[in-house]
This record gives structure tokens, sequence and C-alpha cells, in this order.
């Protein structure tokens, strides 16, 4: 129970349906990201009160986790991914490493038969796998974050809401009354202060962000940076190029400091590699296979062709370019509303 609104819901209807229903919540701690604002990261102390008060009203016992220690390790890695020149979300290694990772091996010492989420997704079993599946509100649906579960943790998975609709579980609050009811979303990535990575990047590794040079994809220098790790595939903000006409970051070389810009059409691919493969619909992919594949959140899934190749990758070619294909983004692979599995982009390639 994180103190929202969604999975104050998935309690409530959990206890509804008959479970002996549990509530935890995540303490991830207080950093302090930004010195001159002090912003908060998610799971604050008001969202600690939320949660319990929540739990109060349904009646059920409420205990509070410390995984400051766990959570830190996400954000480090986070910013080790921008050092290296590639983009996280680590939003998919919380829900792996956390919640369906250590929160997953307490709820066994309780003992409790599952973990349940507020997440907007969907499971069935089908052909001895357990499936995971969009959730019908297709603005809320969650399943690429969730694209890493394997199946163990997905047959000891719980998601209420993955029938139901945002307003749907709105009204749900407002009928029985819970404190949460009117809570605003929270963030997409909760422990980056206004949006703006950079900000937590200065602040924890800034001693390893050093100014270095723009270049175009001749390797002519044509401006600098104040950091490399402060760029990211597509990105246009920050540049200050005066080229007369708009550039945009096309590669991040992280070993020469280097970030290479090009025009817009120079963005556009049609295929990439994906490495650390996690299948969940089939056992492995053996043969090449059409899908429909999501190369960020909030990406519009793209007709495909997937097929393994040498290193356990696959290449992945679309029907038509895509654009900012971004290296340490997670490439998610769907039939219909069933997730097939998904990696991580390890680069764009061309078409072989």
């Amino acid at each position: 129970m994180s103190g929202g609104v969604d999975s104050s819901v998935a309690a409530c209807l959990l206890q509804e349906q008959g479970h002996d229903v549990i509530g935890l919540f995540m303490r991830l701690g207080l950093a302090r990201l930004d010195p001159v604002t002090q912003v908060r990261t998610c799971c604050s102390l008001a969202d600690a009160e939320d949660a319990r008060s929540v739990a109060d009203q349904l009646g059920i016992p409420f205990h509070v986790l410390n995984f400051k220690e766990d959570f830190d390790r996400v954000i480090d890695q986070f910013c080790s991914e921008y050092l290296a020149g590639r983009t996280p979300n680590p939003c998919i290694r919380c829900n792996q490493e956390l919640k369906f990772g250590k929160l997953l091996r307490f709820a066994s010492t309780i003992p409790a038969d599952a973990v349940a989420t507020g997440h907007y997704v969907r499971l069935e079993t089908a052909g001895g796998r357990r499936q995971l599946r969009r959730g019908v509100d297709e603005r809320k649906d969650q399943s690429y974050v969730l694209f890493s579960l394997d199946q163990a943790q997905l047959a000891a998975a719980r998601f209420p809401l993955g029938g139901l609709t945002k307003g749907e579980v709105r009204a749900i609050a407002k009928q029985r009354g819970l404190r949460t009811q009117d809570k605003a979303e929270s963030q997409d990535i909760c422990f980056v202060p206004d949006g703006d990575y950079r900000t937590l990047l200065r602040e924890r590794v800034g001693d390893r962000i050093m100014p270095g040079p723009i270049v175009d994809r001749g390797g002519q220098v044509v401006g600098e940076h104040a950091g490399a790790a402060l760029f990211t595939v597509g990105q246009r903000r920050g540049l200050r190029l005066a080229a007369g006409v708009p550039r945009y970051v096309l590669g991040v070389d992280a070993a020469r400091n280097t970030v290479v810009v090009g025009g817009d059409d120079e963005l556009w691919q049609r295929a990439l590699l994906a490495t650390d493969l996690n299948w969940i619909a089939i056992e492995k992919l053996t043969a090449p296979m059409r899908v429909e594949a999501k190369i960020r959140y909030q990406h519009a899934a793209a007709a495909a062709l997937i097929e393994p190749v040498d290193g356990g990758r696959v290449r992945l070619t679309f029907d038509e370019p895509q654009r900012a294909i971004t290296p340490g983004q997670a490439c998610v692979f769907y039939d219909g509303d069933v997730v097939v599995g998904g990696g991580w982009i390890e680069r764009g390639c061309a078409v072989s």
C-alpha cells in the first residue's frame, strides 16, 4: 500500500472478495535530492499515514518495511546507466527487485499466499504458463513496466484493478469513503524532483559529469555539452547550438564523453537489438515471430518481427521506422493484449 487510491482500492476489493489482507508500506527513505527545494521522493510520512488510515478503515493489519538501502541501489543503478550513455527505466527494476523481489520474499515469511498491487494489468493462465495481459484501461495499462517478472513472481502476484478503468477505481474509493479517493496521481519516476533527472545526477554523481564535445555524424565538432550523462536520444533541450536548423541527440558515447547530434530525419530507425530477455507467454523464442512492440512506456506499440540472434539477443525489425530508439530503455513484445516478453535495448541497428 503506497498511500495512493489504486493500492487502497486493491486492498479493499481483495477484502470484499474474502481474502485476509495485510497492508505493507515500503519506506524508501527521504533522499535530499534538491538542496534548494528539498523536493521529496515518493513514500513520504504523509503517504504512510494515508496508507495506514485506509488500513484502519478496512480493519486490516498494517506494517511499514524499511527498504531504503535497497531503494538506494535502484537509484544508484539509475545514475550508473546515464553515466554509461544509456537511458534507464527504474520503475521496471523497482517492480522486479523490490515489490516482487524483497517484498515477495518477506510475504513468504508471514506467510502470505501472494503479493497484490494496484497495477492496471491482468493475469491469466494458458498452456501451463502464467500470462500477463494489458489492463482494460488503455490509458493506465502498466504491463510494460512488469515485463521482467518471471513465472514464479507472476504466480504469486495479484492485480485486482486489471479489469477496471481509473474512473471506476475512483468511484469505488468514493463509494467506500476511502481517505485516498481524491489523491492526485504520483509522478512517473518517484525519486526525480520536478521531473528533471539532471538534478539527481548532479547531486549524486556530479563529480563524474564533465564537459565534452558535441559532434555531428561525420565527427565534426559543432559545440560543447555540460556532461554527456545529461542527454538522451531524441533530446533537443540544452544543446545550445546555433545551427540554423533543429538538432537532436542521436547518440551518447560515454567512453568518449561525446554527444552526437543530427536532424530529426536521422532519429528514425527500423531495427534494434535487445538483450537480457524475459519471456512470459512462451518459454523461449526459437523462430521469427510477428509481434507489436513498445520501445518506451508512452510509445504506441508498432508492428514488428522479432528473431533470435547470437548472444541470447533478439533483433527486432519494425514494419515502419520508429523515432528515437534509445539504448537502456525496455522493448516489450505483445501478441494482442498478451505480453510475449521483452528485453533491454542494446542499440538501434540497420535492417539486415
